[in-house]
């Protein structure tokens, strides 16, 4: 049996949209991969309109906490997914690179996240 592939999801603050990939990803394929996600200046808490938004889907983020991306995390990944294009990452990557745009949703409201969700599920079931 072979180790299923690592995929670490990086964003500024690793309270919004690097979450929302990490666990739409766990959701849409459950076992054949290793999600995580980190930030490059985490924030204390995840997001609770993202928690709320990902709560809709059944998708449980009363464990998640945001955590500083790592040059050893870099390393590790056989992709890494930046949700905002250009990040200035603490180390080299040595998997597979894919940037996506998608804006920060500091203070949006759950509307706005719903959207914002759906979009990052279209693009994390590509990726599958």
């Amino acid at each position: 049996m072979s180790t299923p592939p690592t995929v670490l999801f990086i964003c500024q603050h690793n309270a919004g949209r690097s979450q929302l990939g990490a666990h739409l990803l766990e959701h849409v394929a459950p076992g054949r991969v290793n999600a995580t996600s980190g930030g490059l200046s985490p924030a204390e808490h995840i997001n609770p309109v993202i928690a709320e938004a990902l709560g809709e889907l059944g998708i449980d983020t009363s464990a998640a906490v945001p955590r500083a991306v790592t040059t050893a995390d870099l390393a590790a990944a056989d992709i890494v997914v930046t949700m905002k294009p250009r990040l200035t990452l603490p180390g080299p990557v040595t998997g597979r690179l894919v940037e996506w745009e998608f804006p920060d949703p500091d203070n949006w409201d759950i509307s706005g996240v719903r959207e914002l969700r759906d979009l990052v599920l279209q693009h994390v079931t590509t990726l599958v």
